[in-house]
C-alpha cells in the first residue's frame, strides 16, 4: 500500500478499505471529477499527500497540484493493474479541483460523464434534480442520452446542487464538460447565482499514456519528427513485411476497422502509436462529411418540406452502418426452410407457458436460439477481423434488432446456446420493452458477437439483405413465411408446406463462401427439426 492511499484511507470522504478507496476514485473519473485520483497516482511524498487530499481544508499551491497532475497524466498506474489499466486507456477531459478563489467557497464541478465507450458526447434528457436540492451518494442526479441510450446519471458525493450549468434538452456537450456545480455546505448556495463558467475551467483534451510497455520519448514524440524515418519505415515494411505499432494503436485500428498497411508511423522508427490511429479516424470522418455535404440535397423552388434533426442514436447508426458498408467486404446467402415442424412445436410450447404463466415464445425466439446452436456448431462465424488475427468468441451473445420511437436498438442475449426458449422469450420481451422506453444500460447491449434482424414476421417483408453489426462478421435477415403448393407423392398430387427465407451477410475476410454455407445448412437443420434444439 503506497503513502498516498494510506492518507486518503482516512479523509472524511472515504471508508477504511483500500478496495474501497480504489472504487472511489473510479466512480471521480466516470463522471468527470478525477483529479483526486488522477493526482494521488503521481503523488510520492507525504506533505503533498496531504495537500491534495484535503484539498481546500490545507495550503496547497497551484505548482503542487500542477506537477502531482501532470506527473498523474504522464505514467500509467502499476497499483491495482486490473482497475487502472483499464481507466489508462480513456482519455480524461477534465480534472476535479477545488476554488482557491476567495470570492468563491469550496465546490465541486460535474462534468458530462462518459457512458460508453464509444461515447464522445453526450445530451441531457432531463434533471431528476433541481438547483437547492441536497443529493446523496447513489441519487440520480439527471438523464443523459449517450450514443446508445438514455442512461441515469447518479451522484457520487453528498452536497447540494449550486449551479446547473447546461440544463433540460442540452444537446452535444462534450464528455468532461461541466454541466453543474455541487457544494458542501448549503449557505454557500447563494453564491453561485451568477456563476458561469469561464474559457480556462472548459474541456480540454487531455493525453493519456497510450499503455504501460511505452517509453516517455514515444509519448512526447511530435508526428512531424518522425518524417524523416518514413523511408525507413517503407523499406522494413517492403523488407521484412511487418508492420511496426503499440498495442493500444492496434486495439484502436482493430476496433475501427482501420488497415494499419494504411497508416505512416510517427513515433520512434516510424511505429505506429495511437494517435497515428486517431489523426486517420478523424481525417476519414471528416472527409465523409464533407462529401455528404457536397451531395446533399438543394432545396428545390416550390417544394414544400420539413427538416428534422437527427437524434445522437440517429447519428451514431447512421456513422456505424456507413462505416460497415465502406470497410467490410459483404456477401450474401439466402436459403429457404420449411418451418411447418417449427409452429407446430411452438404451439405445443405456448399451450404449456400458459397454463404455466410464462412469457409466449414466438417464431423470432426459436430463430434466436438456432443460430446460437449454428454458432456453436460452426465457430468461425462467431469471429471478428483484426489485421493481424480472427478473434473467435467462445461466448455466443446474439443482439436482437429491435426498432422504436427513439431509433434502432441491438439488445443482446448472452449466452443464447446455453438457455432454454422460456428464458430467451422472457429476455426479449424485456429488452424490447427497455428500448422502447429508452431505458437500456451498456450491460443490454454490449458483447454482441451475431445478430439476428427479423422483418418477417412484423412487417411481412419476404427477403432482405442485412448490413454487419462491426465488429461482428455476420447478421441473419430473417423474412417472412409463406405458403407454397409442393409435389405429392403421385403424379396428380400436391400438398402444401410453409416457408422462410432467411439471409446471411458475411465478412468475406472472416468467413469464406463455404464456410457460411455450412452455417446455414447447421441453421437450417435446426428449424427444419426444431425438437433437436431442446436436447
Amino acid at each position: 500500500m503506497t503513502l498516498a492511499f494510506q492518507i486518503i484511507r482516512h479523509s472524511r470522504k472515504i471508508g477504511s478499505r483500500l478496495g474501497r478507496c480504489r472504487n472511489y476514485a473510479a466512480k471521480d473519473i466516470r463522471f468527470g471529477v478525477e483529479a483526486r485520483a488522477s493526482m494521488l497516482q503521481g503523488v510520492e511524498n507525504l506533505d503533498d499527500a496531504v495537500k491534495v487530499t484535503i484539498g481546500p481544508k490545507a495550503f496547497c499551491s497551484e505548482s503542487v497540484r500542477t506537477n502531482c497532475y501532470q506527473k498523474a497524466t504522464t505514467r500509467t498506474t502499476l497499483a491495482g493493474m486490473n482497475f487502472y489499466h483499464a481507466l489508462s486507456c480513456v482519455p480524461v477531459a477534465t480534472r476535479r479541483h477545488f476554488s482557491t478563489n476567495s470570492e468563491l467557497p469550496p465546490h465541486e464541478t460535474i462534468g458530462m460523464p462518459s457512458l460508453s465507450p464509444t461515447m464522445t458526447e453526450g445530451n441531457i434528457a432531463r434533471w431528476l434534480k433541481k438547483e437547492g436540492d441536497k443529493v446523496l451518494p447513489g441519487e440520480v442526479l439527471c438523464e443523459v442520452e449517450t450514443d446508445k441510450a438514455t442512461v441515469e446519471m447518479e451522484c457520487m458525493e453528498e452536497g447540494y446542487i449550486a449551479k446547473i450549468i447546461h440544463g433540460d434538452g442540452s444537446k452535444d456537450l462534450k464528455v468532461g464538460e461541466a454541466i453543474a456545480i455541487i457544494v458542501e455546505e448549503e449557505g454557500d448556495i447563494e453564491k453561485f447565482k451568477d456563476y458561469s463558467v469561464s474559457k480556462s475551467s472548459a474541456p480540454t483534451e487531455v493525453k493519456t499514456p497510450s499503455e504501460p510497455s511505452q517509453s516517455k520519448k514515444e509519448e512526447e514524440t511530435p508526428a512531424k519528427a518522425a518524417e524523416p524515418n518514413a523511408s525507413k519505415t517503407e523499406e522494413v515494411s517492403h523488407s521484412e513485411d511487418r508492420i511496426f505499432s503499440s498495442p493500444l494503436a492496434r486495439k484502436l485500428a482493430e476496433d475501427n476497422n482501420v488497415s494499419l498497411s494504411s497508416l505512416k508511423g510517427t513515433g520512434p522508427d516510424g511505429r505506429i502509436v495511437k494517435a497515428d490511429v486517431v489523426d486517420y479516424l478523424a481525417s476519414r470522418e471528416k472527409d465523409v462529411s464533407a462529401q455528404s455535404k457536397a451531395k446533399g440535397p438543394a432545396a428545390v423552388q416550390g417544394l414544400d418540406y420539413v427538416d428534422l434533426p437527427n437524434s445522437q442514436i440517429r447519428k451514431v447508426t447512421a456513422s456505424r452502418l456507413l462505416l460497415s458498408k465502406q470497410t467490410i467486404p459483404h456477401y450474401y446467402l439466402t436459403v429457404d426452410t420449411r418451418v411447418d415442424k417449427l409452429m407446430e412445436l411452438r404451439s405445443k410450447l405456448n399451450a404449456i407457458q400458459e397454463t404455466s404463466g410464462g412469457k409466449r415464445i414466438s417464431i423470432n425466439d426459436l430463430v434466436i436460439k438456432a443460430a446460437a446452436l449454428a454458432l456453436r456448431k460452426v465457430p468461425q462465424c462467431n469471429s471478428s477481423w483484426t489485421n493481424d488475427f480472427i478473434r473467435q468468441y467462445n461466448n455466443v451473445n446474439i443482439n436482437v434488432a429491435v426498432q422504436t420511437d427513439n431509433g434502432l436498438f441491438v439488445p443482446v442475449i448472452r449466452d443464447a446456446d446455453k438457455k432454454g426458449l422460456s428464458i430467451i422469450a422472457e429476455e426479449v420481451k424485456n429488452l424490447a420493452q427497455k428500448a422502447k422506453e429508452n431505458s437500456l444500460k451498456p450491460e443490454n447491449y454490449e458483447g454482441g458477437t451475431f445478430t439476428v434482424s427479423n422483418l418477417g414476421g412484423p412487417f411481412g417483408v419476404k427477403q432482405f439483405c442485412a448490413i454487419i453489426n462491426p465488429p461482428q462478421s455476420a447478421i441473419l435477415a430473417v423474412g417472412s413465411a409463406e405458403r407454397r403448393v409442393l409435389p405429392g407423392g403421385a403424379p396428380d398430387q400436391f400438398e402444401f408446406g410453409s416457408f422462410m427465407s432467411v439471409t446471411l451477410s458475411c465478412d468475406h475476410r472472416v468467413i469464406d463462401g463455404a464456410i457460411g454455407a455450412q452455417w446455414l445448412k447447421a441453421f437450417k437443420g435446426y428449424i427444419e427439426n426444431p425438437h433437436s434444439m431442446l436436447l
